[in-house]
């Protein structure tokens, strides 16, 4: 079977603080490590009050620290927001700590809202015509000091930290095939374009020095339960989350529910379940049957979960019954 890895957003969920969501996140990566993920990532968002991971560099140093053999990285930094040599420094520093380990996944979404864009001081918010460009920057900080060359990245330069870059549109596919990069289309939020998006990414692929054929990973939230009404229940709180967000009032990872009917509109029903669409919830046989139709139709290389669950001791026995099934896939 293909590598499983997790996604973590560091959620805080209601009756929780930020200091605890770290806690659970260090505990989830490090039960991850236990069941043989092969990576776990955390994701850059901001002005959400539901998810603690805005400083993603600082958090992804604290999960290394306390790991020892998963590799960690970013799912991913929205590279718009920053200086390219600034991140180059900062995953630098990371790779020097704990060498071998470290992943910069990078997006190219702002991901917020106008207002908290603004307030993040970066004129380029407003133009992702230069991402590719700042990509490219990026990825030079990470090459070898060249002749002459008077701006380098300390530590950084030499260190050739694995580049990744996400997607939800064709536009990141693209980049990726251009650049010989590794992708991860971002499909548990963002379904439409996945299979198109992965046929331009087989289709365009330049082999590059990081990367000699394509290598594509799909995300999906994945909720794993003893029973199939087990997961349905533990997956209304994903599925109030995203209403809370169609409604624009994102906020703390709320409880799960009995009936989830009474809480959406039909309208937000459809809307959930569009953006949930490749969303996997059940029983070990039931999601063994859901993964299996999954990966033959994408062909992914690797699979990066989500575990959108309220309790924390809930998501790690879902990590158990999900690498269950990874094994006797």
């Amino acid at each position: 079977m293909i590598p499983f890895s997790v996604l973590d957003l560091s959620s805080i969920v209601r009756g929780a603080t930020a200091a605890d969501a770290f806690g659970h996140t260090l505990a989830l990566a490090r039960h991850a490590e236990r069941l043989a993920y092969r990576r776990f990532w955390l994701a850059e968002h901001h002005n959400n009050p539901g998810i603690a991971s805005a400083a993603t560099a600082v958090l992804i140093g604290h999960v290394a620290g306390g790991t020892k053999t998963i590799r960690v990285g970013s799912g991913g930094v929205m590279l718009p927001y920053h200086a390219p040599l600034v991140i180059a420094e900062q995953f630098g520093t990371l790779a020097s700590l704990y060498p071998g380990r470290i992943d910069l996944g990078l997006g190219r979404a702002t991901g917020t809202d106008p207002l908290t864009a603004h307030a993040l001081r970066h004129e380029q918010t407003q133009h992702a015509d230069t991402f590719a460009q700042d990509v490219e920057e990026l990825r030079g900080y990470f090459e070898p000091l060249q002749p002459g060359q008077q701006v380098r990245a300390v530590p950084g330069a030499g260190l050739k930290v694995p580049l990744w870059l996400l997607g939800s549109s064709l536009f990141g596919a693209q980049l990726a095939a251009q650049q010989g990069l590794p992708f991860a289309f971002v499909s548990h939020f963002a379904p439409d374009m996945l299979m198109h998006a992965l046929d331009i990414y087989r289709e365009r692929f330049k082999p590059s020095a990081q990367l000699p054929k394509p290598y594509a990973m799909v995300v999906a939230h994945v909720v794993a339960a003893d029973t199939d009404a087990a997961a349905r229940y533990q997956f209304s709180s994903i599925q109030q989350a995203m209403t809370n967000l169609l409604r624009g009032h994102p906020g703390l990872m709320p409880p799960p529910i009995d009936n989830i009917d009474a809480y959406w509109s039909p309208a937000e029903k459809t809307g959930v379940q569009h953006m949930l669409k490749y969303a996997m919830a059940g029983s070990a046989a039931t999601l063994a049957a859901s993964l299996r139709h999954f990966m033959a139709d994408t062909e992914a290389d690797e699979l990066m979960l989500t575990i959108p669950v309220h309790d924390p001791l809930i998501a790690q026995h879902s990590l158990d019954i999900t690498a269950r099934v990874r094994d006797s896939l």
